[in-house]
């Protein structure tokens, strides 16, 4: 069927190209804007919010409404996928954009719990959630009107565009909130300067406000509607009919594997720098901001490439390979970034003995769990330190012990009357004895062989672009115009927003149960692995399709 020229997506020029890009990657930038402010300020945020209970169950608190933004997403996907598909590309995500930017500016202005009570952790949640609502709606929208002004055989560069503006974004957030530390002083920073990076997103907001309202329907839309196909009933077509559910069955376990790639390269591994390899947090900062850039031309490289090659061998390679990569590459950080604790892991490593029946469940992300047996407290310090070690197991009622090279730290019992002062002791022995063969405290910054650290923070980058690059154009190619924006919605939130979102803590739990710095790498591994076969097998290529279609 010809493309009547009213409606050719090829007709763009790239000037119209590059505006509709910066008008539809705004929204982006605000979600990873906001996702690193929240992140990055939780315990200014908890400390504001949530005093009216301990410090440690108001940080567990924030944590908690910072997942819940994750968790209403596909809902969010749900309601204003449809509105995009019966009223429009648009309307639909100047919507999105306005909720999602007055929530973030509005945790800003938010009065603390000193002075409103419960309605501060309230108002904080209810606003969590509206942004999750709204960037449930916002990207699936961005991208489609993206992808339907673009011409077929240039899908791909102009989509992943919108990826790499994320990365801006999160340059942009890591360097406000540098520059209102530094300006107000980190006294006035926890007091109210922490508020500042909230506030400015609302020059953000009025810019992209301006920018979208000067936009026009995507093409593909409009012949739709002038051909008189729309969907009256979005969700039941995208959801109730066998061919298109299985699309979106298919496309959420794609966009699955290319979440935990994607958080890994670049969440997960900044987690591993300042937590396990104890790199101080300008230095960790430093490197992943050096990596980042780097890489956004790579992003609309790989878009590019998805034109040429296919959308297909990227985004099932990207998967795999990292599949394959994750745990030899996060080994090598070590070794690079903490020469001293890989030798010393490698000298002496740690081995716990303790009865299996004391030890329980060792997910500990906040510090609000209390453990009282020997073998909880022998693990929980270990964990803590962010320590490797084996386990053996101890006679039954035996307590636990910790041996590092041909030293043996007895544990003790948390419940003793001499509890307080066996702690005194055992962590005095402890820490002495992690010393005495060689287990750092800290990343020394002089010991780091910054070369390869940034190559292999950029080669975990690299993944990241082979997967996200082309994801969008090849979401939009799978659905037709009638559904797209509902359909290929509820995968990327699904995708991004739970088996993303949640990998750090779920990684971090494997980590903490199975003793082993790299044993929550078995996450993404798994879920790669089963999205890059999946995709080998049952994908189809979709690169160069004409969306103009309505089937």
């Amino acid at each position: 069927m010809r493309v009547p020229a009213q409606y050719a997506t090829a007709a763009q020029t790239d000037t119209s190209m590059r505006r509709v890009v910066i008008a539809s990657s705004l929204g982006t930038m605000f979600e990873w804007y906001d996702f690193y402010l929240v992140g990055s300020l939780a315990t200014y945020i908890s400390t504001a919010f949530f005093s009216g209970v301990n410090a440690t169950a108001a940080f567990i608190f924030t944590l908690l409404s910072f997942a819940a933004g994750f968790v209403v997403r596909p809902i969010g996907a749900i309601i204003f996928g449809r509105i995009g598909d019966m009223i429009g590309r648009k309307y639909t995500f100047l919507v999105t954009i306005l909720i999602m930017g007055f929530a973030t500016f509005l945790v800003g202005i938010l009065p603390t719990f000193a002075q409103i009570g419960i309605w501060a952790p309230i108002g904080f949640v209810t606003l969590r959630c509206l942004q999750g609502l709204a960037m449930g709606g916002e990207y699936g929208g961005a991208v489609t009107y993206v992808a339907e002004h673009a011409p077929n055989n240039r899908r791909g560069t102009w989509t992943a565009c919108i990826q790499a503006t994320a990365i801006f974004a999160i340059v942009l957030a890591l360097v406000i909130i540098a520059g209102v530390r530094s300006q107000v002083g980190e006294t006035q920073f926890v007091a109210w300067g922490w508020r500042v990076p909230f506030l400015i997103s609302l020059a953000l907001l009025t810019i992209s406000i301006w920018i979208r309202l000067k936009l026009h329907e995507s093409p593909a839309f409009r012949k739709m509607i002038a051909e008189g196909k729309g969907s009256k009933a979005p969700l039941r077509d995208a959801f109730g009919r066998w061919p298109n559910l299985r699309l979106v069955l298919l496309g959420t376990l794609i966009v699955a594997g290319q979440a935990v790639v994607g958080y890994t390269g670049e969440f997960y591994v900044m987690f591993f720098l300042t937590k396990t390899l104890q790199v101080d947090g300008e230095t960790a900062n430093m490197l992943m901001m050096t990596s980042l850039l780097i890489s956004v031309p790579i992003f609309i490289l790989a878009g590019a490439l998805s034109d040429v090659i296919g959308r297909k061998p990227l985004i099932v390679g990207g998967c795999l390979i990292a599949a394959l990569t994750f745990f030899p590459l996060f080994k090598a950080l070590t070794f690079y970034v903490n020469p001293a604790l890989a030798q010393a892991q490698q000298r002496s490593p740690i081995v716990v003995t303790a009865d299996p029946a004391e030890c329980s469940f060792q997910f500990n992300p906040v510090g609000a769990a209390k453990f009282t047996t020997s073998c909880d407290i022998a693990k929980a310090a270990l964990a803590t330190l962010g320590l490797s070690y084996d386990n053996r197991i101890a006679a039954k009622g035996e307590p636990a012990s910790i041996q590092i090279g041909e030293s043996l730290i007895q544990s003790y019992n948390g419940k003793d009357p001499q509890a307080k002062l066996a702690e005194t002791n055992f962590r005095a022995s402890l820490r002495d004895t992690l010393h005495r063969y060689g287990y750092p405290e800290k990343a020394n910054r002089s010991a780091i062989n910054y070369p390869m650290t940034i190559l292999i923070l950029v080669v975990l980058m690299l993944f990241v672009t082979m997967t996200y690059g082309p994801i969008a154009a090849m979401l939009v190619e799978m659905f037709p115009t009638q559904v797209r924006y509902t359909s290929m919605s509820l995968p990327i939130n699904i995708g991004n927003g739970w088996f993303g979102g949640l990998l750090p803590a779920t990684a971090f739990a494997i980590v903490a149960t199975k003793g082993n710095i790299y044993a929550g790498l078995w996450y993404p591994v798994i879920v790669a692995s089963i999205a890059g076969i999946v995709g080998l097998l049952l994908l189809r290529e979709t690169s160069g399709k004409d969306i103009t279609s309505m089937s």
